[in-house]
């Protein structure tokens, strides 16, 4: 057997090169990295060395870093992804939340920290967490309950049987999910002679598990015994590539559709098929459907609360569950007729079963109030009013192009995005809502990006969020990758403070001015990006942002738009329940009454 001798770190980086998908690209798109003392000499020579066999990208922060990665490999809908290193301790804990994010959203990311020293000669090393109980646990062992596979390196030869175990998970449909190899320092440096068959080029495939006969049979049955189906499209849509399958079916046997989060832009907007998103922030035309629905089609989603309302949506005391889904876990939820496999396959086989079987599409009123509903939740305000996060979303919508790609994750945006934003096209939508991560959006719109290099990348924030982590908008201007930011000023966290006052409490430490602070804030997000290296402006009204857009988008670097907006308006319309839970016992008369009214909605759940 031929040999080549090298480090541990160089055979890792050489072999992520070789990795390739079923479209012959890099698997692995490359690597982002901040080096320290655990990982700079090892990993660190190694990926300079291999240069743009496997480029490296320096970010600002860890959990960024790998926000930016993940947002990557969502927008390659898991084709490609990235692998994000840094050093041991805080470098290394800064991805935790990041790798939590990616296990929420079933999305591929490869971790690489540092590590102790497998020796254990020179311990403790600096930024090393002693564990008092037991010598093998280090601070990286914060990744375990957050990735799909955890594994430390601690012998050079390891990787040998780690890195395919690795790979399988990142690219199985149903496992997808982070990857976390702790690389302990030393071994990083030290040599082995690895087999160079390891090295070869090798193809992965998005496996597509074909249905088990009998679970299709189950389905195709309880469809054709329904009256009144409904489909809910999630993320697994995009992943299998089944858009316009999933079109085509719902058109053949005339199924309307409700997206969740993940899922939309699986149907154009304005396909009459398409009833909007569905849930705690869907469309009324969506909900009123599945309300009444007596069969729930629920294709590529895991059924998350805001998907169901809290499992009270869904009212028909008749209505059963159909769901296909890769992943057997996500698929059985809701005591389901579970068909697993792959999404793309499934509706093409179930579709054979049902033949020319169709359905009545509900009424085109429906659709066409809740588009009404929309065009006046988007409209300008016509006088000097702070304008509602809703029409900035229509400034965004109007003036952001058909190449545009919208990006956001937490606050009250993401809902007011998903009942009234307008994906024309698949894949112009991304949002994370999985983990609902403040934070993600800058870093996440750097990702997407990287995936999509001619595409118009709007990322929409709070200023909350904004303030959580925007230094990666420094990393798209070093990078020369252009996003436009959209800041929304609302002064503090104005989601939360409208659910903190809609479960029967006062304002409390949620906006800015109504925290217990010294000094009043004056944060000047404008200033601050500039600083950066970006475009950036502060507008008065809706019509300099529209003007702010269009020279943004006509701009050769990031571009930073700031706007103030009200933090007590969201779209009433539309939307549902969702279960937060209120106290039993209060002095508040608000809070017993919203106890009562929490009680009295608890009772409607499925």
């Amino acid at each position: 057997m031929s040999t080549i001798r090298l480090t541990a770190a160089q055979a890792l980086v050489r072999y992520l090169g070789a990795q390739l998908n079923e479209d012959g690209e890099n698997l692995i798109a490359g690597v982002w990295a901040i080096f320290g003392h655990g990982n700079v000499a090892g990993l660190g020579e190694a990926l300079e060395q291999t240069g743009d066999a496997l480029p490296t990208w320096r970010g600002h922060n860890e959990q960024g870093m790998a926000h930016a990665a993940i947002a990557y490999a969502k927008a390659c809908n898991r084709k490609r992804l990235m692998a994000v290193t840094s050093s041991i301790g805080p470098g290394a804990t800064n991805m935790v939340t990041a790798a939590a994010l990616a296990h929420a959203n079933r999305l591929p990311v490869l971790l690489l920290p540092g590590d102790v020293f497998a020796n254990r000669l020179p311990d403790p090393v600096l930024q090393q967490i002693e564990y008092f109980q037991d010598g093998t646990i280090s601070a990286n062992d914060c990744f375990r309950p957050v990735s799909r596979y955890f594994d430390r390196i601690a012998r050079p030869e390891q990787i040998l049987s780690a890195l395919p175990r690795a790979m399988s998970i990142l690219v199985d449909p149903a496992d997808c999910g982070p990857v976390t190899l702790a690389l302990c320092q030393d071994v990083q440096t030290e040599a082995y002679d690895y087999p160079e068959a390891f090295f070869r080029p090798r193809t992965w495939s998005m496996r597509r598990q074909r249905p088990d006969p009998r679970e299709l049979a189950r389905a195709a049955a309880a469809l054709r015994t329904a009256r009144a189906p409904l489909i809910v499209a999630g993320g697994g849509v995009h992943y299998s590539e089944a858009c316009e399958t999933l079109t085509a079916f719902a058109e053949r046997h005339r199924i309307p559709v409700a997206e969740t989060q993940a899922g939309k832009s699986a149907l154009p907007w304005s396909h009459p098929c398409n009833l909007g998103g569905v849930g705690v922030c869907g469309s009324e035309a969506a909900n009123a459907i599945a309300r009444n629905a007596d069969l729930i089609l629920a294709v590529g989603t895991r059924l998350q609360d805001f998907t169901t309302g809290s499992w009270s949506l869904f009212g028909n005391p008749e209505v059963k569950l159909v769901t296909i889904n890769a992943a057997p876990y996500d698929a059985v939820k809701g005591n389901a007729i579970a068909v697993v496999g792959d999404a793309r396959a499934i509706l093409e086989e179930l579709g054979a079963a049902l033949g020319e079987h169709a359905f009545v599409l509900p009424d085109d009123a429906l659709k066409s109030d809740w588009d009404s509903t929309v065009e006046a939740a988007t409209r300008a305000p016509g006088n000097d009013a702070v304008p509602s996060d809703a029409q900035v979303i229509g400034a965004v919508q109007r003036t952001v192009g058909r190449n545009g790609i919208v990006v956001c994750a937490a606050g009250g945006l993401p809902g007011e995005l998903h009942k009234l934003w307008r994906s024309a096209r698949q894949g112009d939508y991304h949002l994370e809502y999985g983990y609902s991560c403040m934070g993600y959006e800058i870093a996440g719109g750097l990702g997407v990006k990287m995936a999509h290099p001619d595409a118009e990348v709007i990322v929409v924030v709070g200023d909350g969020s904004y303030m959580m982590m925007n230094s990666e908008l420094a990393t798209s201007v070093m990078l020369g990758l252009k996003i436009i930011v959209v800041v929304l000023d609302n002064r503090g966290f104005g989601c939360i403070d409208r659910l903190q006052r809609a479960a029967g409490g006062s304002s409390f430490n949620n906006l800015l001015d109504t925290a217990r602070h010294q000094t009043p804030s004056a944060i000047r997000f404008a200033a601050h990006a500039a600083s950066m290296g970006a475009l950036a402006t502060h507008v008065e009204d809706i019509a300099e942002f529209e003007s702010a857009m269009v020279r943004a988008r006509s701009a050769d670097r990031s571009s930073v738009i700031v706007i103030d907006t009200d933090p007590a308006i969201s779209t009433e319309a539309g939307g549902h329940w969702w279960d937060v839970a209120i106290p039993e016992v209060s002095d508040r008369a608000e809070v017993v009454s919203a106890r009562r009214n929490y009680e009295s909605a608890r009772k409607k759940r499925r």
